[in-house]
């Protein structure tokens, strides 16, 4: 990258009204952590790694983000709870006031892209207050050569200011952050937060409106990796179903952690970087993870042992939510550039606490695409305040944050891809409850996962008897190679077989009444997919 360097009133920046007293191109990772230590803005930990705190916010605020609904969205994306309109006056006027705030500040300016795919390079300029957002960026995007920085000009522009914060009357904010994105003017203005997630999911979000509304691609909220025969394997999950955990295989090749597209011949990873929860971590249970937080990683709202710049991985008082962002290179057996071929199979993970689902099957087409609109899981009781019992969650296709499309046309997307590739192999993975529910049952050993996850990837389950689950219509196999047969058809766990029929149609019904709200958009090879559940006569 570029050596430290500074450029007084950039034409590239006053073209976007934005006039600095300093700004700093393309630095090394190294001076943006030096420089973040000289402003007192952070520490380096006993790893190598920097530390900072995002203050106020230490996670995204969904509430407070808004796409402008203009002449090109108006009619395109999924407006309501998650796309939240802004009208184009009130973006211009927070453009306006926020680069007059950036007037004679000392800014942090990075040229990077997204998408691993060269056919689908969407180049990035990210504008900073801070030199540690702008070593977010770094870690996260994919990073241009020295020689590509010179020339490159930015597709999607981005305006980080921490510092400034709306003024809701004025701006038609909901208060004093937030996110805001203009497909028009393709631009993204970051204000009144310093959580550098916003910056990562504000570019997945623009890739899930350009990729499959105007190319086609399947853009995807999923890990994947790639074998040594270079099979492809995707793993989609919500929180806690270990998605991270079970794609991180010494054996295979990490291409990306959680963001990627799939084009006909490649899944691409959107992004250059990881960033990984890290509460509670240890050495022990993720060593990618625990040794990638090394020198250019920075951590955030992490505490110190007292007296000490060790991390206290255990330490949750500032926020459950720690987080670490690292290269992707800081991981061993990362792929570079991360592109593979068209996936083998397609695993999407749920930590049923209800104890119902098995603990893997293989899913039809039409089931494939109705559990991909589902995304479905389940928070166990301790996990968060007020949950006594297990709750069912539901996120369209495992990230409807971030989906600024209706979840109908990313399932149906996938569909075409399935008819496409007909050898491809979707497996729903139950990581949670067998035996009974949370507090009567016990959870699914990671051993036995991990062997049904390689059973399935090496073919093993390909000729072996099958069953079909009464209610879901899953095909579960009756054996698995170093994994107990009777775990495998989850009502033979459970000591009382009607009190899991019983429940087994309560969680049927819960699925059903989740997709009531997308049934109007849903083929009828979707809708026969739905479970079965009981009428009342």
């Amino acid at each position: 990258m570029q050596e430290y360097g500074i450029k007084n009133q950039s034409a590239d920046l006053a073209e976007l009204g934005i006039y600095p007293s300093i700004v700093h191109w393309n630095l090394s990772p190294e001076l943006l952590s030096q420089k973040t230590v000289e402003l007192g803005q952070g520490t380096i930990t006993d790893m190598g790694a920097l530390s900072v705190s995002t203050g106020k916010y230490t996670g995204r605020s969904p509430k407070d983000k808004f796409t402008v609904k203009d002449a090109n969205t108006e009619n395109s994306v999924d407006w309501g709870d998650i796309n939240i309109p802004l009208s184009p006056e009130h973006f211009d006027l927070l453009q306006k006031d926020i680069t007059e705030y950036l007037k004679d500040k000392e800014l942090w300016v990075r040229e990077s892209y997204a998408c691993a795919d060269p056919k689908h390079r969407l180049n990035i300029r990210v504008i900073n207050e801070t030199p540690w957002a702008n070593l977010f960026c770094y870690d996260l995007f994919l990073r241009p050569t020295e020689e590509e920085t010179k020339t490159q000009k930015a597709d999607w522009i981005i305006i980080q200011a921490p510092g400034f914060e709306s003024t809701p009357s004025k701006h038609g904010t909901r208060q004093g952050n937030f996110t805001a994105v203009n497909f028009t003017k393709k631009m993204i203005l970051i204000g009144g937060s310093a959580y550098t997630g916003e910056i990562k999911k504000g570019i997945f979000g623009v890739l899930n409106y350009i990729l499959p509304h105007e190319r086609g691609v399947l853009s995807m909220h999923c890990s994947a990796n790639e074998g040594n025969n270079g099979d492809v394997t995707l793993f989609f999950g919500l929180s806690g179903t270990g998605k991270t955990t079970l794609s991180a295989d010494p054996n295979r090749q990490l291409i990306g952690d959680d963001e990627h597209g799939w084009d006909k011949g490649s899944v691409f990873n959107f992004e250059g970087g990881c960033y990984a929860k890290c509460i509670d971590l240890t050495e022990e249970k993720e060593p990618q993870i625990y040794n990638a937080i090394r020198p250019n990683a920075l951590v955030e709202n992490i505490q110190y042992f007292e007296g000490t710049n060790k991390v206290n991985f255990a330490d949750g008082s500032l926020t459950e939510n720690t987080r670490v962002a690292y290269p992707i290179n800081h991981i061993l057996n990362a792929k570079e550039p991360s592109i593979g071929g068209d996936p083998k199979n397609i695993f999407f993970l749920t930590c049923d606490a209800y104890g119902i689902l098995p603990p893997i099957s293989r899913l039809s087409k039409g089931q494939a695409m109705y559990n991909f609109i589902s995304g479905y899981t389940a928070k166990v009781a301790g996990t968060e305040v007020g949950v006594t019992e297990p709750q069912a969650t539901f996120s369209a296709c495992f990230g409807k944050a971030f989906l600024p499309l209706h979840p109908t046309k990313y399932a149906e997307l996938l569909g075409k891809k399935l008819e496409q590739h007909p050898d491809v192999k979707v497996w729903l993975v139950n990581t949670g409850w067998s035996g009974g529910p949370y507090g009567v049952g016990s959870r699914m050993k990671l051993s036995y996962t991990r062997a049904m996850i390689t059973a399935a990837i090496d073919g093993e389950l390909d000729n072996l008897e099958y069953a079909q689950h009464p209610i879901f219509g899953f095909n579960v196999p009756t054996s698995c190679p170093n994994v107990p047969s009777e775990l495998l058809i989850p009502e033979n766990t459970w000591t009382d077989k009607n009190e899991y029929t019983k429940k087994a149609y309560d969680l049927a019904a819960m699925f059903v009444k989740n997709f009531e709200k997308y049934a109007s958009q849903a083929n009828e090879e979707i809708l026969q997919a739905a479970p079965k559940i009981l009428v009342n006569a």
